[in-house]
C-alpha cells in the first residue's frame, strides 16, 4: 500500500514568491493538511479564490479556504495567540467560520506576546530609518531571541495555565524594560505602555487563554496523524532571508530551507514520497532594506495588488531574475526536486526581459556553520555585486520555463499566470 505523499514548499528568494497560491492549489488537488514548519505571525501568504475572496494568511495554512483542510503549526513556528483570534475573525468574514476548529498547534511552539512586539518595534525605530534591518513589527525576533536565552520562555502549553502564563509575561515585561532602558525615553507611548502597564498584560492573558477551548494544542507526535493523508509543508519568508544562509543583518530568525520539514518527517519515521518544491517569480522581489543587485525602478510598473509598502517592512522593491542568487538558494537548500515559477502573466508588460547570469566581481557559497561574521561578509560582497546580464529574447512563458530549467538545472513542475489556483498549471500531469 502506497503511503500518502508530502510536498515541502520553500521560497527561493526574499519571500513573496507565491507560496500561498501554490499551497492553496495543492490542497485543491487533494492535500488535506498544511504544516507550517518555520516563521511566525509575520508571514503574509496571499490567496485569491475564483469567486473573488482574498486573504493574506499569517498563521493559518494557506489551504484553509478549502473545506476540511486542517493546519498544523509545528514547534518551529512562533505563534501570536491574539493574532490567531484576529485572523480567524477575518477568515470568518470571508466565509470560513471553522478555521480555529481545524487548527492544531504543537504545545512546544513559542508564543509571541505584545511585549515582544513592542520591544522589537522600539529596537527597530532606535536604529534610525536608514539603518533598519527590515522588521515586520510583529515581535517574532524578540520571541526567538528570548527563547535562546531562557528555556522557560512562554510556549503554547502555557495557555493552559493562566497563572503561570501571567507570571512569565510579567518577568518578560521587566526584563525588556531593563534591556531597552537606553531607548525607552524616545519611543512612542503606545509601545512603551506594553513594557510598563500590568493591566494590559491582564487583558491580553484573558484573551489568549480562551484559545485552548477553540483549537487543539497537541504533542509533536500528533504530526504522525497528518502524515496519513496528503500533506503540504508550507514554508515562510525566503531562503535568501534565512537566519544563517541569508545576508546578516537583513535576515529573519528562522530556518527557511527545507531542513525543519525534513527534520519533522524524520522524527515521525515517515517513509513515504517527499517532493521539495522551490518557488520563484519571473522577476525578483524584496520587501524592505538589504542588498538587491538586480533592483531596477523600471520594474515598478509591474503590479502588486496584495503586496504593498509597509510601515515596518518598508518598500516593495523589484529586480530582474538573479540566477547567481537563485543557484545560491538552491545550494543552501540542498537542492530541490522541482520548481514553481509564478507571475508569468507580467512578462508581456515589458518589451525586453533580462536576467543576471553571473556577477562580474564576486561569488559565494553557502556556509553551513552558524557564524554571523561570515554572513555579514557575504552581505558586504553582495552589496558590491555587479550583475552580468543576459537577455531573454522572448516573453513567451514556455521560453521562460525552458531558460529557468536550463540555468538552474531543476525541472519546473508548475507555473502560474494569475492569482488563483485555476491560473496555476501542473506540468507533466
Amino acid at each position: 500500500m502506497n503511503r500518502p505523499g508530502c510536498v515541502i514548499v520553500a521560497d527561493l528568494g526574499f519571500g513573496d514568491a507565491g507560496k500561498g497560491l501554490v499551497t492553496d492549489a495543492l490542497c485543491r488537488r487533494g492535500a488535506r493538511w498544511v504544516v507550517r514548519y518555520n516563521g511566525g505571525a509575520q508571514a503574509g501568504h496571499n490567496v485569491v479564490t475564483e469567486d473573488g475572496r482574498h486573504h493574506t494568511f499569517a498563521q493559518f495554512g494557506a489551504g484553509t479556504f478549502v473545506p476540511g483542510v486542517r493546519t498544523f503549526l509545528s514547534r518551529h513556528m512562533a505563534v501570536h495567540p491574539t493574532g490567531l483570534l484576529v485572523e480567524a475573525m477575518r477568515l470568518a468574514q470571508s466565509g470560513v467560520a471553522d478555521a480555529l476548529e481545524r487548527l492544531y498547534v504543537s504545545e512546544g511552539a513559542l508564543l509571541i506576546t505584545p511585549v515582544h512586539q513592542a520591544a522589537g518595534r522600539l529596537r527597530e525605530m532606535a536604529r534610525g530609518f536608514n539603518r533598519r534591518h527590515g522588521s515586520c513589527g510583529v515581535g517574532m525576533g524578540e520571541a526567538v531571541a528570548d527563547a535562546l536565552k531562557d528555556p522557560d520562555a512562554p510556549r503554547m502549553r502555557d495557555l493552559r495555565d493562566r497563572r503561570a502564563l501571567r507570571r512569565k509575561l510579567a518577568e518578560n515585561q521587566a526584563r525588556k524594560r531593563d534591556e531597552l532602558a537606553g531607548i525607552l525615553r524616545d519611543g512612542p507611548v503606545e509601545e512603551r505602555r506594553w513594557l510598563f502597564e500590568p493591566g494590559l498584560l491582564d487583558d491580553w492573558t484573558d484573551a489568549a487563554v480562551t484559545l485552548p477551548g477553540r483549537l487543539k494544542i497537541v504533542e509533536d507526535s500528533a504530526l504522525g496523524e497528518c502524515l496519513k493523508e496528503e500533506t503540504v509543508f508550507e514554508g515562510a519568508q525566503g531562503v535568501l532571508l534565512d537566519e544563517w544562509h541569508g545576508f546578516h543583518p537583513y535576515t529573519t530568525w528562522s530556518t527557511c530551507t527545507f531542513d525543519n520539514a525534513l527534520e519533522l518527517l524524520k522524527e515521525q519515521g515517515y517513509a513515504g514520497p517527499v517532493k521539495r518544491l522551490g518557488v520563484l517569480r519571473s522577476f525578483m522581489i524584496r520587501h524592505g532594506p538589504g542588498p538587491f543587485p538586480t533592483e531596477d525602478l523600471a520594474l515598478n510598473v509591474l503590479p502588486e495588488p496584495h503586496n504593498g509598502n509597509g510601515l515596518w517592512q518598508g518598500k516593495v522593491r523589484r529586480g530582474w531574475l538573479d540566477f547567481p542568487l537563485l543557484r545560491y538558494a538552491l545550494a543552501a537548500c540542498g537542492g530541490a526536486d522541482g520548481l514553481a515559477l509564478t507571475h508569468l502573466d507580467v512578462l508581456p508588460r515589458l518589451q525586453s526581459w533580462r536576467a543576471a547570469m553571473a556577477y562580474e566581481n564576486c561569488s559565494f557559497s553557502p556556509s553551513f556553520g552558524r557564524d554571523l561574521a561570515v554572513s555579514g561578509e557575504r552581505t558586504r560582497r553582495l552589496a558590491q555585486a555587479m550583475p552580468h546580464y543576459g537577455y531573454l529574447y522572448s516573453s513567451a512563458p514556455k521560453y521562460m520555463v525552458r531558460r529557468v530549467e536550463s540555468l538552474l538545472g531543476v525541472p519546473v513542475a508548475m507555473t502560474s499566470s494569475g492569482p488563483t489556483a485555476k491560473d496555476l498549471i501542473f506540468l507533466g500531469s
